[in-house]
């Protein structure tokens, strides 16, 4: 067996920093783990992965299913040029596969909640028990072909990329968070949430690996349970209706009004560099840009604040958010963004607009999280808020109000 990873240059164009160190950082675990027998090739997959099967005689190749517009249009390439060697798609990443969930006619949920009931009837499969040495890996010198060197960029990472981080991060979040998560979890200020969505990103650890610590008494494993379940249904969405990765899911507010202009711009520079003057957003957005992580309320708020108090495309954030986050999966970031717009599957409804004031008091009740990120915040250095938030919520309803 021969353990391949191709380096595209389409993904790693598009890809920012901090993923990128994340992405190598994992790879160089898995060489290593494998004594050295991972072949890193760079190139487009339909080219390299025919030459390596024809190179090693190889029967099958087996790929983890991807659920994203590009990711099926390269397995569909690749699978066309292998010609007679089988492309077989040997489970994927998630807890329930896309497809697998469907209504009693066969099609696909478009709303959560039914969804999550019959996923859980559903169920899914133990971890798998497979090791190292489960198989033999052919050496390089097999294959005739020299492995690339995996790149190190030198950024700076707020989480240590990997399977061994990845169990142990998990362990400590099953051993001292889990318990309170359903009543934490909202909280940016605290340590409560797991960080454990750059980790199933990358394949580091499997959800069925998470879900095995998920079954005892308690709102803290079902609240996370259903995350989980967050993270399938958007997969299974995108899968199902692919345009919905850039397009709205619900294409009656393709009319809606949005501002695309050069004080547009101006607004959009601002809410990424975290200087809107909303303390909540500003903080949120500074957190993104330092370490390449945001606490999911914040991106809630963050969120709503650009596509309701700056009447932004909702395509500008998430765009955005995939170049600064690590975990930057796009199911999960575009459907997010559409449930912030009002435009998507399980979407807000059009005439919740959070109030960025209200929000921090809410969920950030001390201010430590908004002094965190935010330390000029009482001086006359911290600018004036850039919108009438008041004002913007009710012109938000009234562009909502002419397409509903």
């Amino acid at each position: 067996m021969l353990a391949c990873y191709v380096l595209d240059p389409r993904l790693t164009a598009s890809a920012g920093a901090r993923r990128l160190q994340f992405l190598y950082d994992s790879l160089r675990e898995v060489r290593d783990a494998l004594d050295g027998r991972l072949l890193v090739t760079r190139g487009r997959a339909e080219t390299r992965i025919p030459h390596l099967a024809k190179a090693v005689g190889a029967e099958s190749v087996h790929i983890t299913a991807d659920c994203t517009p590009f990711g099926t249009r390269r397995d569909d390439a690749v699978r066309a040029a292998l010609g007679d060697v089988p492309l077989e798609a040997t489970g994927s990443p998630y807890l329930v596969s896309p497809g697998r969930v469907t209504k009693n006619d066969g099609s696909v949920y478009r709303i959560f909640t039914p969804y999550h009931r019959r996923w859980v009837e559903h169920g899914w499969r133990s971890a798998a028990t497979s090791t190292p040495t489960s198989a033999r890996f052919l050496s390089l010198e097999d294959t005739g072909e020299k492995t690339q060197k995996i790149p190190d960029p030198g950024t700076e990472l707020s989480l240590p990329a990997g399977e061994q981080a990845a169990r142990a991060r998990w362990h400590e979040f099953v051993d001292d968070g889990l318990a309170d998560y359903a009543t934490t979890r909202d909280r940016p200020d605290l340590d409560a949430t797991s960080r454990m969505s750059a980790y199933l990103h990358f394949g580091n650890i499997h959800p069925r690996t998470m879900a095995a610590d998920l079954t005892g008494p308690g709102e803290g494993p079902r609240a996370y349970l259903r995350e989980l379940a967050f993270r399938d249904f958007y997969a299974t969405v995108l899968n199902e209706w692919p345009r919905s990765a850039w397009s709205n899911f619900n294409s009656g507010f393709d009319a809606m009004q949005v501002d695309e202009d050069a004080e547009a711009e101006q607004a959009y520079a601002a809410w990424k560099a975290g200087r809107t003057g909303f303390p909540i957003v500003d903080a949120g957005m500074r957190q993104l840009l330092e370490t390449g992580f945001m606490h999911n309320r914040v991106r809630m708020i963050t969120a709503s604040f650009l596509v309701k108090d700056l009447h932004l495309p909702w395509q500008w954030g998430a765009r955005w958010f995939l170049e600064q986050l690590m975990d930057a999966d796009m199911a999960s970031n575009q459907h997010g963004w559409q449930w912030a717009a009002g435009t998507g599957t399980d979407a807000a409804p059009y005439f919740r607009v959070f109030n960025p004031d209200s929000q921090r008091d809410k969920f950030d009740p001390t201010g430590d999280y908004v002094r965190r990120w935010v330390p000029e915040i009482n001086t006359a250095g911290y600018p004036a808020p850039i919108v009438d938030h008041g004002q913007e919520r009710r012109e938000a309803l009234r562009r909502y109000g002419e397409i509903s």
